[in-house]
């Protein structure tokens, strides 16, 4: 009977959890005209990315969006970045490039070459995406913007990945859902903690005031959500959900790729505020032991009334997620949410094990 009641708690935990991610599942996408205010900087940071930039700089240019110019940042790359990005900038006054050659206190930072192409932009509004990343519309750069104003920011966007066949773009891309949910809904919270590269915005003044990177320099990820960690206050950060406003990029092909990324990714997690810290530890916590926890209920005598708790959990899992999904055109994922959850689950699990014995110190 205590172990019905332990799982009952563990349920209702994860249940208060989805119904926080409410407030993205059920919010209202805005409708309202959308006038170009301001004039911005688009930066990329690119190492190594010669054949992305060829097919990924026509689509930047082609924004729908009269005042804005292109930093494209070559990070000491050893193939002919450099060379595409002079051959577009040499019929487009719009596009600055940035040349970032190796430094020997920031070998392979991203973070330095990033402070160079920010130092470099001449508008104070700033959108970033990364080099193999492509907009979802001509009009993804006037609805990042347009989310500035004089309290506004930060602006954390929404990157997807491609969907392609097989089950491990699936649990990539479900991972990805369920990240985003997380840090919108938070955002919408009035807690903001995180958002990701692929497609987020800030102003210059909120950089210079939080002293850039400084206090994770040296530290090969969280350009993005250690930023916005630090930075995102609940009254600064706006969030953009509309389908035109995504950025898509190509999903790892081997798992053992994706889960090296990964890897990198969470290792930023420990230096998140507190409480941050705590309230992504009990999310994971408690749906780690909602799994673990499933299979021994239904081996009691009060199996039906655990078989009633999973029931019940699952299908509000599938009302809260399934409407998130939908609303980031995740629509493939619904059917089998609960499945999707589990692998990840354990997958986390693993990269965090490994995380505590290993470093990394170069961003790609």
């Amino acid at each position: 009977m205590v172990l019905l009641y332990v799982f009952g708690a563990v349920a209702l935990i994860n249940c208060v959890y989805y119904l926080f991610f409410s407030k993205l599942a059920f919010l209202k996408i805005s409708e309202k005209n959308i006038s170009e205010k301001y004039p911005v900087s688009l930066i990329i940071c690119a190492k190594n990315e010669a054949e992305n930039l060829k097919k990924n700089i026509p689509l930047w240019q082609q924004q729908n969006y009269n005042n804005f110019e292109i930093i494209l940042i070559n990070d000491a790359s050893i193939d002919e970045t450099l060379e595409v990005m002079e051959s577009f900038a040499e019929n487009d006054s719009r596009i600055q490039i940035v040349n970032v050659k190796n430094n020997e206190a920031f070998w392979a930072n991203k973070k330095y070459a990033l402070t160079l192409g920010i130092k470099r932009a001449k508008n104070t509004r700033l959108v970033f995406t990364d080099a193999d990343c492509y907009p979802a519309s001509t009009e993804w750069l006037t609805i990042m913007a347009d989310k500035f104003s004089d309290e506004k920011q930060l602006v954390l966007g929404y990157g997807a990945y491609e969907k392609r066949p097989g089950f491990l773009n699936k649990l990539i891309r479900f991972e990805t859902l369920m990240t985003a949910i997380q840090y919108f809904s938070y955002a919408k919270a009035g807690n903001p903690y995180m958002g990701v590269g692929r497609n987020l915005a800030y102003t210059s003044n909120l950089y210079y005031e939080n002293k850039g990177f400084m206090s994770h320099i040296k530290i090969p990820s969280g350009d993005d959500d250690l930023f916005v960690n630090e930075a995102a206050t609940s009254k600064n950060v706006a969030i953009a959900i509309e389908p035109d406003s995504f950025t898509y990029s190509f999903p790892k092909k081997k798992k053992k790729k994706w889960l090296i990324q990964k890897k990198r990714h969470y290792s930023t997690a420990k230096l998140y505020k507190p409480k941050h810290r705590f309230l992504l530890a009990v999310y994971f916590g408690f749906n780690l032991l909602f799994w673990l926890l499933a299979p021994f209920i239904l081996l009691t005598d009060f199996w039906a009334f655990g078989l009633g708790i999973i029931v019940m959990r699952i299908a509000f899992q599938y009302l809260i997620i399934g409407n998130a999904a939908k609303k980031l055109k995740e629509q493939d994922l619904v059917p089998f949410i609960p499945f999707y959850e589990l692998f990840l689950i354990f997958n986390q699990l693993s990269i965090f094990i490994s995380n505590s014995s290993e470093k990394n110190s170069r961003w790609k």
